[in-house]
């Protein structure tokens, strides 16, 4: 179960890790400077390889700022601790940047947000053994499945894309938890959320061989709580087993809390634009919205002023 408790405890450690870090460099002429802490994701995902990224470029083009790329949970976790005052920029799935701002499950009440841009596509990914009779969702009722880690937005989606299912044995397991459990046949599915190819499935599939199932189907249902989610092609190619998969998609946003100073958000996300192609890590080249035309497309949560005063500035 997810837990603010237990959330904000996992955050307090990772802002210990983050005031460790040595003094900041002597500020550019011109450019923020101080702390900067972005909530990413899991060990092996697409949340934190990007969230590094990100860290760097900003490192590089303003040696003031003390930039940190936080492995966490993912979107719940990081909405949580930059609600704290544990981060100054987190990355969340849209939908679950919706609820935050309404103050719906599992948010108790609504936090402030605003979003930087819209950064690229989220690939939901079922995947069961390559050997596994399940070739579709509601076979696996009556059979164990992994939804992701407490406080990620992929587990959320995964709860409500089983309800109604009789009889399925959730867990809630790292990526890498879920894939060695897969591995030992202790589980039946694995749901995870991100780029693709996702580095933790290549290397299962490397191993034993997977399949991801078609989540479509699912989808006329899952609109109703996540008005958001569309329909998306998994390549052929992306992993061994199987050909084009089409599964459910959703926008990953950039977001911080109303308070960052405009400046800051204005060159945040000026850097998103003229460095995009640095910014999207190898395994998704192709899958990303790291353009202007869709940056600002960043739905039910409002661009931070900042951010858009940048977007006139750059594109009129």
């Amino acid at each position: 179960m997810i837990t603010r408790r237990t959330l904000l405890r996992t955050g307090v450690a990772l802002a210990a890790t983050g005031a460790g870090l040595t003094a900041a460099a002597p500020p550019a002429a011109s450019g923020p400077s101080g702390r900067m802490r972005i909530a990413t994701g899991e060990e092996s995902g697409f949340y934190l390889a990007f969230g590094q990224l990100l860290a760097t470029e900003l490192h590089t083009a303003y040696p003031g700022l003390d930039c940190v790329a936080m492995p966490t949970p993912a979107s719940v976790a990081n909405l949580i601790l930059l609600e704290a005052g544990q981060a100054e920029l987190a990355i969340t799935l849209s939908d679950i940047a919706e609820d935050a701002l309404a103050g719906r499950d599992p948010f108790p009440r609504p936090v402030p947000l605003r979003a930087l841009g819209r950064v690229y596509e989220n690939y939901l990914q079922l995947a069961v053994r390559a050997d596994s009779p399940v070739t579709a969702l509601p076979e696996l009722a009556g059979r164990s499945v992994s939804l992701g880690a407490s406080g990620s937005g992929g587990a959320v989606l995964g709860e409500r894309l089983v309800r109604g299912l009789r009889d399925v044995s959730v867990r809630h397991l790292s990526m890498t938890d879920a894939a060695r459990a897969l591995a030992a046949r202790e589980l039946d599915a694995m749901l995870v959320s991100g780029g693709v190819p996702l580095p933790v499935l290549s290397v299962l599939d490397n191993q034993i061989g997977i399949r991801l199932l078609p989540l479509t189907p699912s989808l006329p249902a899952l609109r109703t709580t996540v008005p958001g989610s569309e329909v998306v092609r998994l390549p052929a190619g992306a992993y061994r087993h199987g050909g084009e998969v089409d599964t459910i998609g959703m926008a990953n946003l950039l977001v911080c809390r109303p308070e960052l100073p405009a400046e800051v958000a204005s060159d945040v996300t000026q850097l998103l634009v003229r460095r995009a192609g640095q910014l999207v890590p190898a395994q998704a080249v192709g899958t990303q919205f790291l353009d202007v035309r869709t940056l600002i497309g960043t739905g039910d949560v409002p661009l931070h002023p900042g951010a858009a005063n940048a977007y006139r500035a750059l594109h009129g």
